[in-house]
């Protein structure tokens, strides 16, 4: 329990500070006064000011804020504050300072992999033939346990990511496979994948397109160079960002079960067991949850950062800020949602703990 809790906090501090990180910095950058950066809500616990910023740790570690100067546009002002003010700033540079927590979060993960794969290069699967199946596509061509694929209509494989990816994308036309063999310098055989119907990772029934091979498990690991590394991160970032927002509108389309979704409890379960299985695990971890906590605040949302970016979107088409109405109704029935979405996820949390 005491991992849990502090993985918890680890993991949530240093997602938090890094969101909030961004809000700062870009709010310093086209000089907006910062009043408070804070991790946490409610009373603050300890601190310190430094110019005109308050730093502070407060009691409910469960968010944070930057309170920046003006950016309640209904509140009055000393006249000689109004060039620090948020609210005073052009609206492209407000969309900016909003927009830059969840790009910051974002930002995280790319410079993790990027640490990931310098420190650990990458383990890539080779295209290696384990097993062929018993009247497949392989069989008939005389593939056989042992061979390696090296190149698939000329096209080299050095993975079986690779291999599969170009045989799913056949359409099912007859492919030219170069084959390495032990007692073979190398030869070409045609093979012609065939339909099949499996699930995909969402449950759904799916064709694709298969020859009838099992990989032989052999790993490697591969060293990669800074531009090497850099690549596959911002690879994986795209792949895990995608696959989030796929699975977000599975969700909503109901393919995924809304039961899946956690809250805190869960990240703690979650944070404690990665912590528990190595501090890579545990870095790797931060690196999902930043990718999730980005994409879920740059949703149009009231009182998220992307209903905000909605309401200086409004603003920058009409040329005028929304009326105060309009905007307290908004962030009220945002409030409301956010309320409901945490009561659901802490029903899944306890639903898991007690009855599962």
């Amino acid at each position: 329990m005491s991992t849990n809790i502090f993985a918890f906090v680890v993991v949530l501090g240093v997602l938090i500070f890094v969101h909030e990180l961004g809000h700062f910095l870009v709010a310093r950058l086209f000089g907006v006064g910062v009043e408070k950066f804070s991790l946490g809500f409610g009373p603050r616990l300890f601190g310190k000011k430094i110019g005109l910023t308050d730093y502070r740790v407060s009691a409910i570690p469960l968010g944070g804020y930057v309170k920046m100067m003006g950016e309640d546009p209904t509140s009055e002002m000393d006249p000689r504050d109004i060039p620090l003010s948020f609210t005073h700033k052009h609206v492209f540079k407000r969309m900016l300072i909003v927009a830059a927590g969840p790009a910051f979060n974002l930002l995280l993960p790319l410079l993790i992999f990027f640490g990931i794969f310098q420190i650990s290069g990458t383990y890539i699967l080779k295209p290696s033939i384990g097993e062929v199946q018993e009247s497949s596509p392989a069989r008939a061509a005389g593939l056989q346990a042992g061979d390696t694929i090296t190149a698939i209509n000329g096209t080299p494989v050095t993975n079986w990511d690779e291999m599969a990816a170009l045989i799913a994308g056949s359409g099912g036309r007859s492919l030219s496979v170069t084959i390495q063999r032990p007692e073979w310098d190398g030869f070409t055989v045609t093979v012609t994948p065939q339909a099949t119907m499996s699930k995909n990772i969402f449950g759904e029934d799916v064709q694709r397109y298969i020859i009838g091979i099992s990989s032989a498990g052999e790993v490697v690991n591969q060293r990669l160079n800074p531009i090497a590394s850099f690549v596959e991160s911002v690879r994986q970032t795209y792949n895990i960002t995608k696959l989030t927002i796929v699975s977000i509108v599975k969700m909503i389309q109901g393919t995924v079960s809304a039961k899946t979704l956690g809250g805190p409890i869960m990240i703690a379960e979650m944070a404690g067991q990665q912590a528990r299985e190595g501090t890579l695990n545990l870095v790797f971890f931060i690196a999902l949850l930043s990718i999730n906590l980005a994409i879920i605040n740059f949703l149009p949302i009231p009182v998220l950062d992307g209903g905000h970016l909605l309401f200086f979107l409004i603003e920058a088409v009409i040329r005028r800020p929304l009326n105060t109405r309009m905007r307290e109704i908004s962030q009220q029935a945002g409030i409301f949602i956010l309320i409901m979405l945490m009561i659901f996820v802490f029903y899944n949390d306890i639903t898991r703990i007690f009855f599962s």
